[in-house]
């Protein structure tokens, strides 16, 4: 997998029609980082929709106007989504986001890559 795009927040990695989402270590996801991510991740889509896989686990914080955002907005041309997540922090924000947020796409969490490449297969 070769890294296609770079910023503070994440790097963003096609593999196997997937696109990958790593988000970087201790960042914190407020309304215009989460405006950010969502601009990049349409350019990188050029007009396909794609199944999107978010490796959330070290992510330090995400905002309710972020989590709000991200919800709809971040939902565009995502066929569906699923978070990675390992610590019980991460567990807990994607848990969170789930509830709170009731996602327009399909959308899980998993702490095991390929558990969530299977997923994610499906809507290829």
């Amino acid at each position: 997998m070769t890294v296609i795009s770079e910023n503070d927040y994440a790097s963003y990695k096609f593999s196997d029609g997937i696109l990958i989402i790593t988000y970087n270590k201790d960042v914190v996801i407020d309304l215009p980082a989460a405006v950010y991510v969502v601009k990049e991740r349409l350019a990188i889509h050029e007009g396909r929709a794609l199944p999107v896989l978010c490796d959330v686990r070290q992510i330090k914080e995400v905002n309710k106007a972020a989590r709000s955002y991200l919800s709809i907005e971040g939902s565009i041309l995502v066929k569906a989504v699923a978070f990675i997540v390992d610590s019980p922090v991460s567990e807990m924000l994607s848990e969170f986001y789930l509830r709170t947020n009731t996602p327009t796409i399909p959308t899980k969490a998993f702490n095991n890559f390929d558990m969530a490449i299977k997923f994610l297969n499906q809507y290829k």
